[in-house]
């Protein structure tokens, strides 16, 4: 690798290790074995850098649960595996879907308890950072074809106004999942508890 991705790689190890603001250029100097120099040579400031490495730590993170399940052999939480708990007869094969998806974002709680942090930290920031708040607003819309197409099969380019509906569900589904896996894993809820809650609030002839 070169400087440039030496830098990005060791901007996400520090981003994940110590959070947003508390990275300093010369933090990323030790992760990375390049310079200081180096970073306004190649990313114009931390802060330039900083903003790149949180999107591919999240990307990164988008195109593991996206996996076709059973790709990693991720176990789920709360008794679950990836593919979910028992199939019950009753349930739409939607829902099946559902509730496989929601398993494999479920399991990866542990392993994602740091990104999931910086996630909230970053987003505490928007608010006095312009800079920051325009790259997380075009990656959003990025990311929620993303999720559209890799969770649910949504192609964006086939149904955009489908993929943006599906694309924002998803990413308010995560925001809450993930704060409440944060805040209490005794009572969080499993994959199963969100599809339960999902057929609550549609009904029973959810197809």
């Amino acid at each position: 690798m070169g400087h440039r991705e030496d830098l990005l790689e060791g901007a996400k190890r520090c981003l994940l290790e110590k959070g947003y603001a508390r990275t300093t250029a010369r933090d990323i100097v030790a992760a990375s074995g390049a310079n200081l120099a180096s970073i306004g040579y190649h990313y114009g400031s931390k802060e330039a850098l900083l903003n790149e490495a949180f999107i591919a730590v999240t990307e990164q993170w988008g195109d593991r649960v996206t996996e076709p399940h059973g790709a990693d052999g991720a176990a789920g939480g709360q008794g679950e595996t990836a593919a979910g708990p028992a199939r019950d007869a009753a349930t739409p094969a939607s829902l099946d879907h559902f509730r496989d998806v929601w398993a494999k974002v479920v399991a990866s709680h542990e392993e994602s308890r740091p990104l999931w942090q910086l996630q909230m930290e970053v987003v505490s920031r928007v608010g006095t950072d312009n800079g920051l708040q325009k790259v997380l607003a075009e990656k959003q819309l990025e990311g929620r074809d993303g999720l559209a197409e890799g969770m649910f099969g949504v192609d964006p380019k086939d149904d955009p106004e489908k993929a943006r509906v599906v694309g924002q569900f998803t990413q308010a589904l995560l925001a809450g999942v993930m704060v409440q896996w944060m805040v209490d894993p005794e009572t969080a809820p499993s994959a199963q508890d969100l599809t339960d809650g999902l057929r609550a609030i549609i009904g029973d002839d959810l197809a």
